[in-house]
């Protein structure tokens, strides 16, 4: 039997150039021959803690070559066992064999292709001279997103938000020898319409980015709430902007933020300009013009779990 490569989060932490993830990831979209299925959502009660937790299974695999299926829970109130939210494994295959070829630890695999996908998402959505972001929220997701946006656009004043003070400031020191300059702020109102970068990564259930603080030529990244009872923005923001979505596949399915307007009649599925299939390809267009609000829908999607595992696993046998 092959031996089994474990790949750990500190050799995903300590290997990951966004720069080349983010263009593994444009690839992975152009590429025909992955297959995806839907990916498996199961909430289940957890009465510890009076909220749900959440098992995913995200499969895909690209014939004759390799294949993969990321097993992960989703446990909201693990703040008070000091763990994160996200747990798993990423099982990774010889689609020829059969054979398991790695196993990756998930949580990072899914905060560094999750962030990278925002970023190629940001290369046709947001201003080119894009120079201010602010993130909103502190989890696991927040260093990697502000790298990654940084690593496509010429970012240099970051702002961070959460609900704990003390945390935004933890991760403001935490990226204090950065190209940019970063401060935590008490308040979204106080920064939200002065950049050109909004990124959110919560679990909320009520809007956290609200319309009558945005202005044209924005571009907004919602990243979290990852149920159809999740919303991180409000039904003005999605009326002015120009709505996309990672892949039309999840994000008319399980994403609050896209299914509750749409439910609600405050758009049509039509409304829905484009996923990354769509952008990449160049099919359909990106941002048209400066003054265009543009939001970008993230909810995840196992062709990028694959594209990243294939990046860590080669770079894991090449050291």
């Amino acid at each position: 039997m092959e031996s089994i490569t474990q790949i750990s989060a500190d050799f995903i932490e300590n290997n990951t150039l966004f720069s080349e993830l983010i263009e593994a990831l444009r690839l992975g979209f152009l590429n025909k021959e992955i297959v995806v299925p839907m990916r498996h959502h199961h909430d289940f009660p957890n009465p510890q803690v009076s909220v749900d937790s959440t098992l995913l299974l995200m499969p895909a695999w690209n014939p004759s070559e390799n294949a993969g299926v990321k097993i992960v829970t989703v446990n909201p109130e693990n703040d008070q066992f000091k763990l994160p939210s996200i747990q798993g494994i990423y099982i990774y295959l010889d689609a020829v064999k059969g054979t398991m070829k790695a196993i990756l630890e998930a949580k990072s695999l899914t905060v560094k292709r999750t962030a990278a996908a925002s970023a190629l998402a940001s290369s046709f959505l947001s201003k080119q001279n894009s120079k201010s972001m602010l993130m909103i929220g502190t989890g696991a997701l927040s260093i990697n997103l502000i790298k990654a946006h940084a690593s496509v656009r010429p970012i240099e004043v970051v702002y961070i938000w959460g609900r704990n003070f003390e945390k935004a400031r933890d991760i403001a020191s935490k990226l204090k020898n950065e190209n940019f300059s970063i401060q935590a702020i008490k308040t979204i109102e106080e920064k939200i319409s002065d950049v050109d970068i909004i990124s959110c990564a919560t679990l909320s259930r009520t809007p956290l980015v609200l319309g009558k603080y945005i202005h044209e030529g924005q571009h907004i990244d919602l990243v979290g709430a990852y149920k159809i009872d999740m919303r991180e923005a409000d039904d003005d923001i999605i009326k002015k902007a120009s709505v996309f979505v990672d892949t039309f596949q999840g994000g008319l399915k399980e994403s609050g933020d896209i299914v509750i307007p749409i439910e609600n009649g405050v758009i049509s599925k039509e409304d829905i300009k484009a996923d990354l299939f769509d952008l990449t390809s160049s099919t359909k267009q990106g941002r048209e013009n400066d003054k265009e609000i543009t939001l970008f829908k993230s909810v995840g999607h196992a062709l990028e779990d694959l594209v990243a595992a294939t990046y860590y696993y080669n770079k894991h046998i090449n050291e």
